[in-house]
């Protein structure tokens, strides 16, 4: 995923095709909030069959990489952003932005950028912390399970 971050073609979005810029980012993030609903769904009803370890992990990872491709090219606009340079740079500000850092040597300065990263802070808060704590959850439930299946009784 890492790998496929750094070579789509990122250099043609953005400001010279803002409606697919904008179109893709709110179709694939849409898609992948509803993946992460769905895997939530799964560990609340228990699916036996789900591998929420890793469809959440991975999930939380292409969200990361959604949030840092749209900041590469939101990058591209003059004025959007200070510091934003490179698609490292795009991906630190994202990871800064997840954690809640907050160094300030990359910063949202227009409109559409402050935007980006305050629906990042809002998905976030909605869907990434759900979806970890329902990966938290399955995995306390499966410790428990164990614990009381090998216990002598």
């Amino acid at each position: 995923m890492v790998v496929a971050y750094f070579l789509l073609p990122l250099d043609h979005l953005g400001p010279q095709r803002p409606v697919l810029s904008w179109t893709l980012f709110a179709l694939v993030l849409t898609v992948v909030a509803l993946l992460l609903l769905r895997q939530i769904r799964h560990v609340l009803i228990d699916r036996p069959d789900s591998r929420p370890g890793v469809v959440i992990s991975l999930l939380i990872l292409l969200s990361v990489h959604i949030f840092s491709a749209t900041y590469y090219a939101l990058a591209k606009q003059p004025g959007e952003f200070t510091g934003l340079r490179t698609r490292v740079d795009a991906l630190y500000f994202t990871v800064v932005t997840l954690a809640t850092v907050g160094y300030g040597d990359i910063t949202p300065q227009g409109q559409s950028a402050r935007i980006v990263t305050v629906l990042q802070i809002a998905y976030s808060f909605v869907f990434l912390t759900a979806a970890a704590t329902a990966l938290t959850q399955r995995i306390r439930d499966t410790v428990v399970r164990r614990t009381e299946r090998d216990r002598p009784g």
